[in-house]
Formats: structure tokens, sequence, C-alpha cells
């Protein structure tokens, strides 16, 4: 990675110590972009910062839309709009609504999930070595 500063420059000393907003790939903010403007066209602009949203809302349509993509859909068939950048306008939409005190958290009560993940990747190593002779085939969409 680059140096945090140049002795030439002494706004570096300061600027290096900001949000390194460089590093958010163009990526996610040109899918994001095409994903606000369909909500946008349905609903209205920013009509989550003006009206709030409910949390459950908004992780369902994430999760269908990352279930569709994991399993070989790209775009939604109904809109061509990719569901990565569906995805990708969602979840800027809760942290927006998170951010501003729109959103309605309607999570169901804590659960010690990250806690039994963290547990559990402790296993995968094991599990690993346990089976280090065997070769199997993982397939994938380029399978089909």
């Amino acid at each position: 990675m680059a140096s945090n500063t140049k002795n030439t420059n002494p706004k570096d000393a300061i600027g290096s110590t900001k949000l390194p907003f460089h590093l958010v790939p163009s990526a996610l903010r040109i899918f994001a972009a095409i994903g606000l403007l369909e909500g946008a066209c349905k609903y209205g602009g920013h009509n989550y910062r003006a009206m709030g949203v409910r949390a459950s809302i908004y992780y369902d349509a994430i999760q269908r839309h990352l279930e569709s993509y994991w399993n070989g859909e790209d775009a939604d068939p109904d809109t061509g709009i990719p569901h990565l950048a569906s995805v990708a306008a969602g979840l800027a939409i809760l942290l927006d609504a998170m951010v501003n005190d729109k959103l309605t958290d309607d999570r169901p009560p804590r659960a010690p999930v990250g806690a039994l993940i963290r547990e559990l990747n402790k296993e995968v190593p094991r599990i690993k070595e346990l089976f280090k002779e065997h070769s199997p085939k993982h397939f994938t969409i380029k399978d089909e």
C-alpha cells in the first residue's frame, strides 16, 4: 500500500488520517446507483429517508436478491437490474436509515449467533485435516 504521507505536501499528514474513500470500488457506487434508481422510479427518490424503513423488509429483499444471485440468476428477470445492485441499494438504504434515525428495528430478540460462528470457525481446520486425503470434485455453475 502507498505511503500515508508525502514530504512535499503538508496536507498529506492531515488527509491520511481521514476516511479513505478511495478504497471503495467504483463498481459498488455504480451498481448501487442503478439499484437506487430503480427504487426511485418505483417508490420516489429518498422515500426511505422521508418515510423510514423496517429492517425486516430490507433484510428480506436483500436475502431474496442474494439467493437468486447465488443460485445462478445474475439479474432480476422483470427489470434487468443486477441482483447485486439491488443488494447494494438495500444495504445503502438500511445504513442511511440507521444513521438518520429512520430505521424501525424489528429484528428478532438478540441471539449469540456471532459467538456461535466464531466458535464453529475453530472446527474448520480440524474437519479439513480429517479429510485431507480426499479429493472430491466441487461443482460450480460452469459444470452445467
